[in-house]
């Protein structure tokens, strides 16, 4: 029997016929309609193909009848028939052509009509040849950046599977496994289910995950039993959940398996009285762990997963908690976002590490976007949110007039903005509205509104949405130029990168620091987890060169506000205390930095 293709083989497929689909002229709704039934697919928790079969992949997000027929024909047959179609009217390189910058579907098949072009060879050396430029409406300039992206490997089309995942579905699919595992070990048949349960069976995540890094590649998972058995228990229930695709390898110490969305799990398993030895081990980071193991062998001492081994007694101590490891060791307990080599082990020998900073420091959220640009919710309604959250203030910063993606907000419509945010500052006590704007930092380093207007403004967050491609001197002058405007109470998202798809722009960081530190302008850690911008090393790096931080959600609706928890992440990184993040303070207080027009409502 044929074994079902995984999530990741149906995404491939549908993901390659709305390609084919836009080589064929079809309409841009029918593309992005594909596109977005294969990012459902690839990341679904349990096996598509196995939905299918039972007709129900239509509960998946953007799955409606035909696409289940089609997913359903794939699993069956092994092609897609309208696929197939396609593909014989193609040649396969011209698909490879529509994902070049500059070019896509529409001008392909345009160069494939005019030159016969079918294949990026073809291309190449049609641009070689100077012949590009005689099709109309393509000019010296895109030959050349044509031929600058068939020589530049970033600028290849990606592979279809992100090598990495972002943290928060990292998490929610740890999460499930562990649930999964836990529900098992409760319900599983008497007595095993008992005796496992009875003996207090430890099941957590570690790994990445836990140290918050941006993206994982794969999920660790710890657990401890004492019963005999309960291992290789624990390991077959891991094989038999429903996100689980496919399990490896197993044995008394541990499973190793790969979810349905593709992702590598590491099921762990050890005693109770290891609990901490195993906890600390794999949480990480091997570089982390890696330096543990060097400063206690000067110690006389050998660290595991399994214990730590004092080479005078011969004997191994087992650890139930990381505290005791440390301690052991001659060590404060390290947080385990610090465990990543980059001094917590000399700070937490001396005594010097920081408290780091906690979600509920934080006061109020200083970014936020409503339905005045490309936000979900009206002003009120995220008022009240942010109140429920227990905010003290919530700077409403709708896009400005160039921020180039539509639904800005005109000098005009500010002006209107500014009252309807006072107004519903009004309606809604127990929380400070604060209008604001998130202004687009053209590419000369000026803001797209004057000075009068934003001087309205309670609050003025200055971000780049345009011209990534500057050079880094011009770059630089341009963040300069907006840190150093006075009415700029901190510049947005200053790296412009998003984790796993969008390189930061390049820019001189030690110089935007250094203007930044002169000018008590805040830079932000962007909280929304595509962005983590600034990332945790250069949040500690401006940190380090005395600048001040603020970390804000940038939600576009009342449930991201709860963005602020990966921007808190970020800042235990990049080992921040509250002091060092500026909306961990009363608005009365920050209201005072660089002359804010608004006063606190007595």
């Amino acid at each position: 029997m044929v074994p079902d293709p995984s999530n990741a083989a149906i995404a491939d497929a549908l993901e390659e016929l709305g390609d084919l689909y836009e080589l064929d002229g079809a309409i841009v709704h029918r593309v992005v309609a594909y596109r977005t039934a294969a990012k459902a697919v690839r990341e679904a928790s349990v096996s598509v193909a196995a939905l299918a079969r039972e007709g129900r992949a239509t509960e998946l997000p953007g799955i409606g009848k035909t696409l289940q027929e089609k997913i359903l024909a794939l699993v069956e047959t092994g092609s897609i028939p309208a696929a197939e179609r396609l593909r014989a009217k193609f040649p396969p390189g011209l698909i490879a052509i529509t994902h070049l910058p500059g070019l896509g579907a529409k001008r392909a098949r345009l160069l494939h009509s005019a030159l016969g072009i079918d294949s990026p060879q073809a291309l190449r050396q049609a641009a070689l040849d100077e012949r590009l430029r005689t099709v109309r409406g393509i000019g010296p300039k895109l030959e050349a950046s044509v031929l600058a992206a068939l020589d530049s490997p970033d600028a290849q089309p990606p592979p279809r599977a992100a090598p990495r995942t972002l943290l928060p579905r990292a998490i929610e699919i740890g999460e499930a496994l562990v649930a999964g595992l836990r529900n098992r070990v409760a319900t599983g048949p008497a007595p095993l289910a008992d005796e496992l349960a009875g003996e207090g069976v430890h099941i957590q995540l570690s790994g990445s995950v836990r140290r918050q890094a941006d993206s994982v590649k794969d999920i660790d998972i710890i657990a401890t039993t004492t019963r005999v058995g309960g291992p290789q228990i624990l390991a077959k229930s891991l094989g038999r959940l429903a996100e689980i695709e496919s399990v490896s390898s197993a044995g008394q110490a541990g499973v190793r398996a790969r979810t349905h969305s593709g992702i590598n799990v590491d099921l762990r398993i050890a005693k109770p009285a290891q609990l901490g030895n195993l906890l600390q081990h794999f949480t990480g980071s091997g570089a982390h762990n890696a330096a543990l193991r060097e400063a206690a062998v000067r110690r006389g001492l050998h660290v595991s997963e399994y214990g730590i081994l004092d080479d005078a007694s011969g004997q191994t101590r087992s650890c139930a908690t990381e505290e005791e490891v440390y301690a052991t060791l001659g060590l404060a307990y390290i947080e385990p976002e610090l465990r990543e080599n980059r001094g917590e082990l000399e700070a937490a020998r001396t005594g010097e590490l920081p408290r780091l900073i906690e979600l509920s420091d934080i006061r109020g959220d200083l970014h936020s976007h409503t339905i005045a640009s490309d936000g979900h919710n009206t002003i009120e309604e995220m008022g009240l949110a942010a109140r429920e959250r227990g905010y003290e203030y919530l700077a409403i910063t709708d896009h400005s007039a160039s921020h180039g993606f539509g639904n800005d907000v005109s000098p005009e419509q500010l002006r209107r903005q500014i009252e309807l945010v006072r107004e519903a500052n009004d309606r809604v006590q127990g929380i400070e509205l604060l209008a604001g704007s998130e202004v687009n930092v053209l590419p000369d380093g000026s803001l797209d509104y004057g000075d009068e207007l934003l001087a309205q403004l309670d609050w003025v967050v200055a971000s780049v949405h345009t011209s990534f491609a500057m050079t880094e001197q011009a770059m630089t002058e341009r963040m300069i130029a907006a840190i150093e405007h006075p009415l700029v109470r901190a510049i947005g998202h200053p790296t412009g990168r998003l984790i796993e798809r969008r390189a930061p722009y390049a820019v001189d960081l030690d110089a935007m620091f250094a203007a930044a530190a002169r000018t008590g302008t805040l830079l932000e850690i962007n909280a929304n987890p595509d962005r983590r911008d600034l990332s945790d090393v250069n949040a500690r790096a401006a940190a380090r060169a005395g600048v001040r931080l603020v970390i804000n959600s940038d939600a576009h609706r009342t449930r991201t506000l709860a963005n602020m928890r990966w921007g808190i992440a970020t800042a235990r990184r990049a080992w921040l205390t509250a002091r060092d993040v500026a909306n961990t303070q009363p608005w009365a207080e920050l209201v005072q930095r660089r002359g804010c027009a608004k006063k606190p409502r007595s």
